[in-house]
């Protein structure tokens, strides 16, 4: 999840061996691209995996992803270590020249750790314990499962601290994933958690307004874990999703702290699930305490959806991604069609990639993911996506001397909160606020996301109250809480000349998931200069004219803004009200702008196209639809992402570096393509 660089073989050493990015935030964007795969040995044997090593050389194959999900393989009964057959797979891959992630696989907990301290594992909103069916069900704030993780972090870590194939440090993979347990003991420490939050039994009555429908609380100890599926109170529930989301933060420091003490040159690399719904946990406010380099699976579904995704794992850090897992194939699909992982790759590289990790190189025969399809076919026969990852790793060898990874600060900022997803969604068909809430708020960020992407424009992707607002423009797309941290951030970054655009649904509840009893937008009525409280869903999404040109939107929803020192700049004219649709108010030396309908592209992408000049936002290279493109060190990267092939208008001649042909006029790229042009 981070990234190891180097601009010289010297520098590559130094940092193959540890600095992250706080140490080291003048990273200058030139180094190594890395490109392998992960790779299971447990399931292999001895003669298999030189087999494997073998191929993986030859297919110029750099770093290697191990360790993860295999906790008993390592402590197969409580106590007693065995490391020898790994220092062996190890020494071959050093010999191979191919570097390791070593993965502390904290998840999941060993069965023997279960059977032994039946603590560890979960129990349901019913109260009934429910076996480790499945990964990721343990108890992770359970102190049996906390101590052995502990111990085998520091066992693995302490042997392995100099071993000289290791490159980085993993976390528990996938850590996000997994459920919540309702056992006592989980209740007591929720409580506990309470206790630290609130002070008083007053002040969480207060906070979760228990005056109403008769839920007032006497004593910290009436109170019982909300449900996460079925009916539940906003307000509880949000605190419930808090409660394991500090707990997931809390095992991420425990192990960055025995990694600091162990293997302190070693990058933390992990494969993080953030945004995984059953659980998650808020990492755009934590992720700098234990991350180097930001990480995902990468697992795609279309580019906006990828690139989302992989910019949420980025943040606001100057270095680049790593894709410790790389889609070669699914459950149920064998991969393809042929091309496509390698554009997917191209469009990771766009996306600030460095690190290209194939999601496996065997073909599962067993276990829970029987028939997820890897570059080996059952029989060990490598397959065409083998080939198409070799191909990978020769072109980017060549490419990670011109300017790859890439490294461009963004001139726009588009805010991502954990506790709006959240509270937006509350558990519950009858749930007023899902009610309200119907447009989803990752599809709205994803679609504030949109329009800059097709205009081929970096964006980072923030924690609006964790982060340095040095940004031309500020995007804030129904961010449905409204703390305080973040609106004094929004206040200042205006007052101090930054330019932002709020959408509907924003800032209507505070902290404890209320809704304000001022006027909305909750804590920032006076910096957008408006008031809004009606909104209406029409059978016909409202249009405006902006710029003398009408507008459409594409959902049926707006609200109606009443300006106190705000103008407007748009008027809706089929909506009753012909109220504004866009707003601009003066504060301090910046502007607040507000859009009265959710984010979506109908909408934004006219909004930000007509403020590119005056913020001095340049937009990227033209390309046709469905290509991507970024110009890296004047050399220009085109990615085409579609399944058709696509002409993009240039002036006069130019020579592909990765097709070695040149072009007259246009540039022609077959369906799946991608070249860099100079």
């Amino acid at each position: 999840m981070r990234t190891i660089v180097i601009a010289s073989l010297l520098l590559a050493s130094a940092l193959l061996f540890g600095q992250s990015a706080e140490q080291h935030p003048e990273w200058p964007g030139k180094g190594q691209l890395f490109v392998g795969t992960c790779y299971q040995p447990v399931d292999q044997s001895p003669e298999q995996i030189r087999q494997d090593i073998a191929l993986m050389k030859q297919a110029g194959f750099t770093l290697v992803r191990m360790g993860d999900l295999s906790w008993d393989a390592f402590e197969p009964s409580e106590g007693h270590f065995e490391f020898a057959w790994f220092d062996q797979i190890l020494e071959q891959m050093n010999s191979a020249g191919i570097k390791v992630i070593l993965d502390i696989g904290g998840s999941p907990a060993p069965i023997w750790l279960h059977h032994k301290y039946p603590s560890v594992n979960m129990v349901n909103e019913q109260g009934a314990t429910v076996q480790p069916a499945e990964r990721y069900m343990d108890d992770i704030s359970d102190p049996a499962y906390r101590e052995h993780l502990i111990r085998f972090a520091d066992e693995l870590t302490r042997h392995y601290a100099h071993n000289p194939a290791l490159a980085a440090i993993g976390y528990n993979n996938e850590i996000g994933n997994g459920v919540m347990s309702y056992s006592e003991a989980d209740r007591q420490r929720f409580i506990e958690w309470l206790k630290a939050r609130y002070g008083k039994i007053v002040d969480l009555n207060k906070a979760w307004a228990t005056q109403r429908w008769s839920r007032h609380l006497n004593s910290f100890d009436e109170v019982q874990l909300p449900y996460a599926e079925g009916p539940s109170a906003p307000e509880r529930y949000l605190d419930l999703r808090r409660f394991w989301s500090d707990e997931t933060i809390s095992v991420l420091e425990d192990l960055e702290t025995i990694r600091e003490r162990n293997v302190p040159n070693l990058p933390a690399v992990s494969n993080l699930w953030d945004w995984a719904w059953r659980r998650g946990f808020d990492y755009l406010s934590s992720y700098k305490k234990f991350v180097s380099y930001g990480a995902e699976g990468f697992y795609p579904a279309n580019p906006i959806d990828v690139s989302f995704g992989a910019l949420l794992e980025k943040g606001d850090l100057s270095t680049p991604l790593w894709f410790n897992e790389f889609t070669s194939g699914g459950g149920g699909t064998y991969g393809g069609p042929k091309g496509i992982i390698r554009m997917w790759a191209y469009l990771g590289l766009i996306d600030y990639g460095q690190t290209f990790l194939a999601w496996t190189f065997n073909t599962h025969r067993g276990g829970e993911e029987q028939a997820l399809f890897g570059l080996l076919d059952h029989d060990g026969t490598p397959s065409w996506k083998y080939s198409e990852f070799k191909k990978i790793a020769t072109e980017f060898s060549k490419l990670q001397r011109l300017g790859f990874p890439r490294y461009h600060k963004p001139d726009v900022a588009i805010a991502y909160s954990f506790e709006s997803n959240i509270a937006s969604h509350p558990p519950g068909p009858s749930n007023t606020v899902r009610q309200y809430f119907t447009v989803n708020y990752i599809d709205q960020v994803q679609s504030a996301l949109k329009p800059f992407f097709e205009d081929n424009i970096d964006v980072a992707i923030i924690n609006i109250g964790h982060s340095t607002l040095d940004y031309k423009l500020l995007v804030v797309p129904a961010d449905y809480v409204m703390d305080s941290a973040s609106a004094d951030a929004i206040r200042n970054y205006v007052r101090n000349g930054g330019t932002v655009i709020m959408t509907a649904m924003s800032a209507k509840v505070d902290e404890s998931n209320q809704w304000f009893d001022t006027p909305q937008p909750g804590r920032l009525s006076d910096v957008f200069g408006i008031r809004t409280e009606e909104f209406y869903r029409p059978s016909t999404p409202p249009e405006f004219t902006l710029n003398g040109k009408t507008e459409r939107a594409s959902i049926g929803f707006y609200e109606v803004l009443e300006p106190k020192t705000a103008k407007a700049m748009a008027l809706f004219t089929n909506t009753l009200e012909k109220s504004p649709a866009i707003t601009v108010n003066d504060y301090g030396k910046g502007r607040a702008i507000y859009l009265a309908v959710p984010a979506q592209m109908a909408a934004l992408a006219p909004l930000v196209r007509s403020l590119y000049s005056a913020l001095a936002i340049e937009k990227g290279p033209g390309t046709s639809s469905g290509v991507y493109a970024r110009v890296v060190e004047g050399r220009t990267l085109y990615v085409n992402t579609t399944g058709e092939e696509k002409a993009i208008s240039i002036r006069g001649s130019k020579r592909g570096i990765i097709s070695g042909k040149s072009y007259q006029g246009v540039i022609r790229l077959k369906p799946y393509d991608a070249d860099l042009v100079e």
